[in-house]
């Protein structure tokens, strides 16, 4: 049998017992190989042979369970095997199944449109009609009151059942419509039918508010995609035209106006303007680019006109990856979640067997009113309800991922963000993670002129090289708006260094050893050579007309943010280590500079012995590193954090990574960790409390049936609100 994989969209679903539901439900049908759903994605992958038959027999079946399902727009993955599931292991099942009045318009995905043109909404707006009618009925003909409210309940309750009596068919019959069901019509039976309607109509109200704030986390990553534009320019010809932004291949250039938005991640050929990365990174100042520099998709270009060559195809952008890669993560279960879905199969049942016992046990045996005991069992029924328990996690884990991925904090999942909350230790590479990872002019030393004529010489002869050491002196030049003059005869002298002439000049400018054969230099001089080398410095000599001209010291410097990120981290409880394959001299005196201890020219099983010693001295230790070299590392540490920006970080390796490769965004990380995991525990804590608080009032007698929809309803949309205040988070620290 040819096995494929599709991915659908499933609109209704407010939590992980959707995705339970929806999982047994299509695992059921003739064809299907595997099935995996995520209630936060609210998306299904589904292994299947023959997809023309299997499409309309799914629609049908989860129709009658009350949830819509399209094909996933521009699928490129749909057609892999089987090997290929993308991570997206086990749909959520928490038993708190949702079906009964989960349908958003079957035409449309989550959020399109407002919320009382859904088929929830619209029940629920029918609902409280019927109610209030009822109400007026009740006053103005008593006698008829108690039929008039059993309509009312109808309304509500017909599509509830219907739905409970599709989930027990395929195999989920301990669901909250079950429990719901069984309340409402003992209600009625013992003469509480107004009461019954106005709880049915709570639960649609709790229903409706949590499925609007589902909506709302699941929209709080997918709005990133609507940042980049429709179309872009591209100029053929010598005339400008404008193309979808989805059709631009790697290679095209495009043309980007001040003002526009970046269609594309690329690499600037020609302009130079500030980039407001803001809706990206969450930098608020905007950032000065030119040619060489890259950009990303969805950022604006503030000042001037720039040709940008496209890097990456529409579906690979950074946008879209972090939304995929925050999709996927969304499906990685953290521990607690996978206690509370293992707890949450047995509490379901054991609270209806609960309910029961209250309901005929003291009638039984001490000869108590059935009346009363049969409404306290109901109650617990409705008290017992496990939605706001099992909504707790994912919802906060489903809202701190997507507030990490707007900042450039990508987590694969909930037991990767647990992990990060335990980490005390952490081992970082030292180039491209605490520096720059290219080489700085940091002194000129000028002899016999000034420092201007020295760098105007030394960039001249380095014009058009690629070496980073020239590239690093051709940067400063620009900075310093120095005047390059033309270089004749320039050549490069294998090791040395390049020679050539200016303005007539001999000039030389290479090492300070083949210096030396062409000048002598000063024991001054040499003494200057020797402490910049000392401080892990390369060093240029500049030789004009036989004579010792300057002098450069170049060294790829520690990023801007470096000494507060670990600062912060240190804050953060965590300690900082640098691991690096560089020499010991300049490792050293980078470290020194940052207050680190260092373990330098290490190889890459070096790097993972070290990270094994300090774990086995009892710490969790993060790796941070570029995800390739650092492999062995990454992958023995607690977790392996890739450091570096757009393209190029290697996500594949690491568990996690910070996009914008910015120190300060580790100990961010760490907090956004801690921040979720206190916000899971206030969750379970509310949840679980309040229902303790009804259970013993309602067996005292002091509460009924209303409040214990109301505390069921309350602590889910308590829960629900509390996760969502996760998407509003903002470092503590804001990294420079």
């Amino acid at each position: 049998m040819d096995v494929k994989e599709t991915r659908y969209r499933v609109t209704g679903m407010d939590c992980a017992a959707c995705a339970a539901k929806i999982e047994t439900a299509v695992s059921r049908l003739p064809g299907v190989a595997k099935v995996s759903v995520s209630a936060t994605a609210g998306m299904m992958r589904v292994a299947h042979s023959d997809e023309a038959v299997l499409f309309p027999a799914m629609k049908t079946q989860l129709g009658k369970l009350g949830y819509g399902v399209f094909p996933a727009d521009g699928d490129k993955e749909g057609a892999k095997g089987p090997g290929h599931d993308h991570d997206h292991e086990h749909g959520h099942d928490h038993d708190h199944a949702r079906a009964g009045t989960h349908a958003h318009a079957d035409e449309g995905g989550e959020g399109q449109g407002a919320w009382w043109r859904t088929r929830k909404g619209m029940l629920t707006i029918g609902c409280g009609l019927a109610l209030g009618l009822a109400y007026g009925i009740g006053r103005l003909y008593p006698p008829i009151e108690w039929w008039a409210f059993v309509a009312a309940l109808a309304v509500g309750l017909l599509p509830i059942a219907n739905r409970a009596l599709a989930a027990a068919r395929i195999g989920a019959p301990f669901s909250i419509e079950t429990l719901m069901t069984i309340a409402a019509v003992g209600a009625v039976i013992i003469g509480a039918a107004e009461e019954a309607a106005a709880v049915v109509f709570l639960f649609l109200v709790g229903e409706l508010l949590e499925g609007v704030a589902a909506s709302r986390a699941r929209a709080s990553i997918q709005n990133l995609a609507t940042l980049v534009p429709k179309t872009a320019f591209v100029e053929r010809n010598g005339v400008v035209e404008e193309v979808p932004a989805e059709k631009l291949s790697v290679g095209t250039v495009i043309l980007v106006r001040p003002g526009d938005r970046i269609a594309a991640d690329g690499e600037i050929v020609e302009g130079d303007s500030a980039i407001d990365e803001a809706p990206v990174t969450g930098e608020s100042v905007p950032v000065r680019k030119k040619a060489g520099d890259a950009v990303f998709a969805g950022t604006i270009n503030t000042d001037a006109v720039l040709r940008v060559k496209v890097t990456a195809a529409a579906a690979d952008n950074t946008i879209a990856r972090v939304v995929r890669l925050v999709e996927e993560a969304q499906e990685s279960k953290a521990p607690t979640e996978r206690f509370i879905d293992r707890f949450s199969k047995y509490y379901t049942p054991a609270v209806l067997a609960l309910g029961t016992l209250v309901a005929i046990l003291p009638p039984l045996v001490a000869g108590a009113s059935w009346s009363e005991w049969i409404y306290k069992g109901l109650a617990i029924l409705l008290i017992g309800c496990p939605c706001a328990l099992v909504i707790s996690t994912p919802a906060a884990i489903a809202a701190a991922l997507s507030a990490g991925a707007r900042r450039g904090l990508l987590i694969k999942g909930g037991a990767i963000l647990e992990a990060l909350g335990s980490i005390n230790a952490m081992a970082l590479d030292k180039t491209g993670t605490l520096t720059e990872g290219r080489p700085k002019v940091t002194d000129i030393i000028a002899i016999g002129s000034s420092e201007a004529n020295v760098l105007s010489l030394a960039a001249a002869l380095e014009t058009g090289s690629s070496h980073p050491l020239a590239l690093a002196i051709l940067d400063r030049a620009r900075a310093g708006k120095v005047p390059v003059p033309p270089a004749s005869d320039a050549f490069a002298l294998g090791g040395k260094g390049v020679a050539g002439k200016v303005g007539g000049k001999e000039i030389f400018l290479g090492s300070p050893a083949a210096a030396a054969e062409r000048a002598t230099l000063s024991a001054d001089q040499l003494d200057r050579i020797a402490a910049f080398n000392d401080e892990g410095k390369s060093v240029s000599v500049l030789i004009a007309a036989g004579a010792p001209a300057g002098i450069i010291a170049m060294r790829d410097e520690p990023r801007a943010d470096a000494q507060s990120g670990l600062a912060a981290l240190r804050e953060a409880g965590v300690e900082p280590v640098m691991l690096t394959g560089d020499n010991k001299r300049t490792a050293e005196a980078i470290a020194k500079s940052l207050g680190l201890s260092v373990h330098a020219e290490m190889l890459p099983q070096d790097k993972q012995r070290v990270v094994r010693e300090l774990q086995a001295s009892g710490r969790k230790v993060a790796k941070v590193g570029d995800g390739i070299n650092d492999a062995p590392a990454l992958a023995a540490a607690d977790v392996g954090i890739a450091m570096g920006g757009g393209a190029d970080v290697a996500l594949e390796t690491a568990d996690a990574a910070v996009l914008h490769g910015r120190v300060g965004d580790l100990a961010a990380m760490i907090e956004l960790s801690r921040r979720a995991l206190s916000n899971i525990h206030q969750n379970i804590t509310a949840a679980l409390g309040l229902k303790a608080v009804f259970l013993v009032t309602t067996v005292m007698g002091i509460t009924g049936l209303w409040p214990a929809i109301l505390a069921d309803t309350g602590a889910t949309v308590l829960v629900t609100a509390n996760a969502m205040r996760m998407l509003a988070w903002r470092p503590r620290a804001k990294s420079k």
